[in-house]
């Protein structure tokens, strides 16, 4: 079974189709399992918008570099909404409406792997099974079952080996597993990351926050403290990431942290935050690892708290 996915913006399948979710996708053939093989270790369709700095390019970046992505929000009644970044000043554009359906979507998260600019390129995790569509493709591929063992789910982008971005994963025993991206969906062998991250309750980043050329990763604890951990540029097992760095206290006063890459147009990749009142902000990635974020600066001032997922 396939989907019909509208060019530049996708229009996502599962609407395209009238959306039961459960058939729509029930009938698709599996390619990889999550374990298989295991190693230790308001815009307009295409058509009618300007073009934007995701449009038509090759955001496959190289490991280190910080592509500029739409942000993705899923709304309390199951809506998703794409807003694409401002670029110079940083912030977000009009939002498009990619269509409803996704309140039983257990994971969203977006790669862009397809090769043809796919920057809004979507996986899907509906109960136990993940699937992928391109956002210029038309089929909805399901890559496996057995992925609701994850209860964190989101890609830094490349962490190196392969040129695809990747993904990270951390599974109920609080180990880290790296998925590297290919460019059908699909991902290579995955590798052991590290151990001991139940004490995580966010992963976030897209990009090189400390400047050396190598993406990294975020993580937060409940008790509000963020750490940047550098990536190494390897994909060995246990030997992906670098020893933490504190970033600073008090993050849990935000609800979300999200990495869209480069928002405000430096180069550098920056974080996205939303709190309770429902306001969004954006920290701007400087580069250094002793202070990765500027002062935040407020992007959104209601009506945020009207979304219960971004990506």
């Amino acid at each position: 079974m396939s989907f019909t996915v509208r060019e530049s913006v996708r229009r996502v399948a599962l609407r395209t189709a009238g959306w039961s979710a459960a058939a729509a996708l029930a009938a698709l053939a599996v390619v990889i399992a999550p374990g298989a093989h295991a190693e230790r270790s308001g815009s307009a369709p295409a058509a009618d918008r300007a073009t934007t700095a995701t449009d038509g390019a090759d955001v496959h970046a190289v490991a280190g570099s910080a592509p500029m992505l739409p942000l993705f929000g899923r709304t309390t009644d199951g809506h998703l909404r794409a807003y694409e970044p401002k670029g110079s000043g940083g912030g977000l554009q009009a939002y498009v409406d990619l269509g409803g359906g996704y309140s039983t979507a257990t994971a969203l998260f977006r790669l862009p792997v397809s090769g043809d600019g796919g920057a809004q390129d979507l996986y899907i995790r509906m109960n136990n099974a993940l699937y992928y569509t391109a956002e210029r493709g038309t089929e909805t591929k399901l890559i496996g079952t057995g992925w609701d063992q994850f209860n964190l789910l989101m890609s830094p982008g490349n962490m190196g080996g392969a040129a695809q971005p990747d993904v990270i994963a951390r599974d109920t025993a609080g180990a880290l597993w790296l998925y590297q991206g290919k460019t059908d969906g699909t991902f290579l062998t995955r590798v052991q990351a590290g151990t001991g991250w139940s004490g995580m309750d966010v992963l976030a980043g897209y990009g090189d926050y400390t400047g050396d050329g190598k993406n990294d990763l975020l993580a937060r604890t409940p008790a509000g403290t963020l750490y940047l951990y550098p990536g190494t540029g390897s994909v060995t097992a246990n030997a992906i990431l670098g020893t933490r760095v504190t970033v600073g206290t008090g993050w849990n006063a935000y609800k979300t942290l999200v990495s869209t890459g480069d928002n405000d147009g430096d180069g550098k990749p920056d974080l996205i935050a939303s709190d309770s009142a429902g306001a969004l902000w954006l920290f701007k990635g400087t580069g250094k690892a002793s202070a990765p974020f500027a002062a935040r600066v407020q992007i959104g001032t209601s009506g945020w708290a009207g979304f219960n997922a971004f990506f």
